[in-house]
This record gives C-alpha cells, structure tokens and sequence, in this order.
C-alpha cells in the first residue's frame, strides 16, 4: 500500500520543527560514528569550533522548536531546558565517539558542544526580542 504525499505532508509530524531536530541529531550521530573522522585544517582548536558550531546549530533548532510548541512557556525555562538536553546529548555523543576507532572522546569536546548551545538559546532569545525570526 503507497502513502501518497498528500497525506504525508498533512500529517503533523511532517511539519513540526522536532523533525528538523531529530534529522540534525541523526546527522550528528552518522557522523560521530565514522572511524577516524577528522576536521581539516591546521588551526590548534579547530575540533572546538567546530563542535561549537555543530551544537550551536542544534542549539538554534532547538529554540525555534521549543519556542513554537511552547509559546507560553517562559523564555528563560525553555532556555535552560534546552541547554541541559542539549548538553547531555553532547555528552552521549562524546562517550559513544569512545567506542569508534580513531576518534577520541574528551570533556573539552563536551564543553564546546555545551558552549554553542547556550551561545544558540541567547542569539535566539536576542534575535526573537528584536522581532527576529528565531
């Protein structure tokens, strides 16, 4: 039995901006598991950019999510619950890096990945108090 695009894209699932979420989380796993993955470059703290980065895009995903599911909420709480879940994804990502060969698993890592994420939630709320659209 096929499921027409009709249906698909009326679902709300396929709407909802928890799916751009969970896509960008995947891709973040997909690429923590391949085996001597590395960033290119000669900067001394490129990996740390760049997981600041990586965290800070989902970090940017995540507000606009949270902030459309739950307008009402208090900015500030949504803030915060973002950072801790995004946080302890940064922390399960690092600890299943430590089973792929060839990478390492460090909590510098970790802290970058927290880093970006608070970084994204207070662009966010700073970009949403300008009439931004985050």
């Amino acid at each position: 039995m096929a499921i027409s695009t009709e249906r698909i894209e009326r679902a709300p699932w396929f709407r909802s901006p928890w799916l751009l979420v969970f896509v960008y989380v995947a891709l973040i796993f997909t690429f923590s598991a391949q085996p001597g993955l590395s960033v290119p470059g000669t900067f001394e703290y490129k990996d740390k950019v760049a997981h600041t980065l990586e965290y800070g895009g989902l970090g940017v995903l995540v507000y606009r999510a949270a902030a459309s599911t739950w307008p009402a909420a208090p900015a500030a709480r949504r803030m915060l619950l973002a950072v801790l879940a995004i946080s302890l994804l940064g922390a399960l990502d690092e600890k299943f890096q430590a089973f792929i060969p060839g990478r390492d698993s460090t909590i510098y890592d970790w802290m970058a990945d927290t880093f970006g994420a608070t970084l994204s939630q207070f662009a966010g709320r700073w970009l949403a108090r300008r009439g931004g659209s985050a």
